[in-house]
């Protein structure tokens, strides 16, 4: 009976000391990280802003991308790997610093000042996991605290950003291999996330607000949701190709970095002229909310996807959930009319569809669309991550995001996406 209360009272010692640790140090980044992604928010919007207002910097989008290619290379970062180097810093406790964090964020700045097609959630998780890193090796953590500490880091600055702490937690969690949730960071990462969130709401950042009209629950109304969530599902491998074979393009043709991010932009600019629209320029926040109260053309989410292949492909930063979302908003929006749906459903669903399809990420798809979307249409978004899960396959939009158990049956197969 001693041994058994000494064993009980050493385990709760043990907890209450991990319990406090993670809270202190969860708390510590999300305000940290917390300030740094309402920074590059706020400067995102501000550029984008000005952007609007002065039309000619389009045109100087050529000359960023030869700035930001220089920028890497006067920090010594002669191989980016974007969002995979954060993945890497989980799985592998690969090398990531602050130089990582400038480069993203003054790049992912400059990228949407001068309209190239690009998101904010690579720079949200470049900047977390640098911080994240940095800050391991100043408190000298080991190795598994390290891998934690990134995460933490990543939640953080992506709820900061988008403001949905429980989706931002368990992305980090999820995304880095498929079929296994590393539980042992959900007390940082979810405090980390509402602390980023609450930082940035003291700033008044917030998430978009989207309303959406759910239909009357019954097999019909399941059936096409389901219809819509298959598309977009489908359609996730023709996005995550579309980025990958446009790098691979520019790579074989242009193997000088500073010639492909200059031709890249001049192909941006030019796509935009014979268009004769911005619409595609930049994240596109505002045709995703559009999508939402009226049916869009078949062909908006198509001319996005290319344009967004052809900056991220070129070397231009930022991310690629935004235009993800702007794609899936728009297909889904698109489909409204052809199942009979009301365009807000509709959008909601090809949105959490493609970003489902893309990321590999079902639970937090599933809570992205009730912070988003609000929980009165939980059971339709449900269904619709089910089906988007097993339609898109094993494509992802992250080369170094693992697949470790299959996704048709209880079986480890440990193996990359793509």
């Amino acid at each position: 009976m001693g041994t058994q209360k000494r064993t009980w009272l050493s385990h709760s010692l043990f907890s209450a000391g991990c319990l406090c640790k993670w809270t202190l140090l969860g708390l510590a980044m999300g305000g940290l990280v917390g300030l740094v992604g309402t920074a590059f928010s706020w400067a995102v919007e501000t550029v984008t802003a000005l952007r609007q207002s002065q039309g000619w910097l389009l045109y100087l989008l050529p000359a960023a991308g030869l700035l930001i290619v220089g920028l890497y290379h006067l920090l010594g970062i002669r191989e980016d790997k974007g969002t995979n180097l954060v993945l890497l810093a989980v799985r592998e406790n690969g090398r990531m610093d602050l130089r990582n964090m400038i480069c993203i964020f003054i790049a992912s700045v400059m990228t949407h000042l001068c309209g190239g097609s690009s998101g904010r959630e690579g720079a949200a998780l470049q900047i977390g996991g640098s911080m994240g890193a940095t800050f391991a090796k100043v408190l000298k953590l080991d190795e598994a605290d390290s891998r934690i500490l990134v995460m933490s880091g990543m939640s953080a600055c992506f709820a900061a950003l988008f403001g949905t702490p429980v989706s931002a937690a368990f992305f980090a969690m999820e995304v880095i291999s498929i079929g296994v949730l590393h539980y042992s960071a959900l007390l940082p990462c979810m405090t980390a996330a509402i602390a980023g969130t609450g930082v940035a709401r003291l700033f008044g950042m917030g998430p978009m607000q989207l309303q959406v009209l759910v239909p009357a629950a019954g097999w019909l109304s399941f059936g096409k949701t389901a219809a819509v969530a298959l598309t977009c599902g489908l359609l996730s491998f023709v996005f995550c190709s579309a980025i990958r074979w446009a790098a691979k393009g520019y790579q074989r043709f242009l193997k000088n970095p500073y010639l492909r991010a200059a031709v890249g932009g001049g192909l941006v600019v030019l796509c935009s002229l014979l268009l004769g629209t911005r619409q595609y320029n930049g994240a596109g926040t505002e045709t995703i909310l559009a999508a939402f109260s009226q049916q869009q053309a078949w062909y908006v989410f198509l001319l996005k996807l290319l344009l967004t292949a052809l900056t991220l492909g070129a070397g231009f930063k930022g991310g690629e959930i935004v235009p993800v979302f702007f794609v899936g908003s728009t297909c889904g929006s698109a489909l409204s009319g052809l199942f009979g749906l009301d365009p807000s459903f509709a959008a909601a669903v090809g949105m959490i569809s493609l970003f489902c399809g893309v990321t590999n990420c079902p639970l937090t798809t599933l809570f992205l669309s009730v912070e988003l979307f609000g929980g009165e249409g939980a059971a339709f978004y449900g269904a619709a991550v089910a089906v988007a899960y097993i339609s898109s396959g094993y494509a992802g939009l992250y080369s170094e995001q693992k697949i470790l158990y299959s996704k048709f049956k209880p079986q480890f197969i440990d193996k990359k996406v793509g």
